[in-house]
């Protein structure tokens, strides 16, 4: 059983920058690849960022790259989600989620364990 734990989230004017960080306890955190996914308000949880069990291969939705960043560091079990030039429209919960695809996936489905999420608030 895996344990994930995010932290990081706020408030923040458009234009502003947050780094969100999940920690991983549990289970041997380079088995699995991770992701980031979010839900607005009103909307459905969508796909956001994913990164492979040793960080060589990233994916991203279109409408985040070349703003967000996903990386990890397996020796503090962590996954991080940089964030630059926010916009209104990435206000969300923020949910970190770990896969038994060690490449990392950007389906819902293949992710077995969730976060509890962190709310970021990005003002226009």
């Amino acid at each position: 059983q895996v344990q994930l734990v995010e932290s990081g989230g706020g408030l923040v004017q458009a234009g502003g920058s947050l780094r969100l960080s999940c920690a991983a306890s549990g289970g041997t955190f380079r088995n699995y690849g991770m992701g980031w996914f979010r839900q607005a308000p009103g909307k459905e949880r969508e796909f956001v960022a994913a990164i492979s069990w040793a960080g060589g291969t990233t994916f991203y939705r279109d409408s985040v790259k070349g703003r967000f960043t996903i990386s990890r560091d397996n020796a503090k079990n962590t996954v991080y989600l940089q964030m630059n030039s926010l916009k209104p429209e990435d206000t969300a919960v923020y949910y970190c989620a770990a896969s038994g695809r060690i490449s990392g996936s950007s389906l819902e489905y293949e992710y077995r364990y969730w976060g509890q999420g962190t709310q970021v608030t990005v003002s226009s």
